[in-house]
């Protein structure tokens, strides 16, 4: 066999230029891996309490609570308290028990409620990601 020793393997340039146009490609293939699997890892639930409305004072009343989904994906309540009890008795008017679509409001009715006058209540509404969301109002005094 015989060695030839005129023959001339790639350039140093030419073999840098390829280098690194294969790990330019590589970076580029990982960050658009990257970006896809932390955009489908960041759905949050966002819905937003904007109002409570209060039945008459007594023992069996109810209390209405007006929630706005503001995010992309539906919500799915799952929990709902009051003063720091859960209520089992709740549910929604305009839409599927619990869920909340995107871009979309429901309100949601909390019956058997003891409702007196001028007394404060918090609402906590927990989705089924664990997410909490409260918000509290007075009762009117009428």
């Amino acid at each position: 066999m015989k060695i030839r020793k005129n023959v001339k393997a790639l350039s140093p340039v030419v073999a840098s230029i390829i280098l690194i146009a294969v790990t330019v490609a590589v970076a580029i293939a990982v960050a658009g891996w990257m970006a896809s699997m932390t955009s489908s890892m960041m759905v949050v639930d966002q819905i937003k309490i904007t109002n409570m409305a209060f039945g008459p004072a007594g023992a069996s009343s109810w209390i209405a609570v007006t929630v706005n989904n503001t995010g992309t994906s539906a919500v799915t309540i799952n929990e709902a308290w009051i003063n720091s009890a859960k209520w089992t008795s709740f549910a929604n008017v305009t839409s599927s028990p619990g869920i909340i679509s995107a871009n979309n409001g429901t309100v949601i009715i909390m019956t058997n409620v003891s409702v007196e006058n001028g007394f404060n209540y918090e609402v906590k509404l927990v989705s089924s990601k664990g997410n909490s969301f409260p918000y509290s109002k007075v009762a009117p005094n009428s």
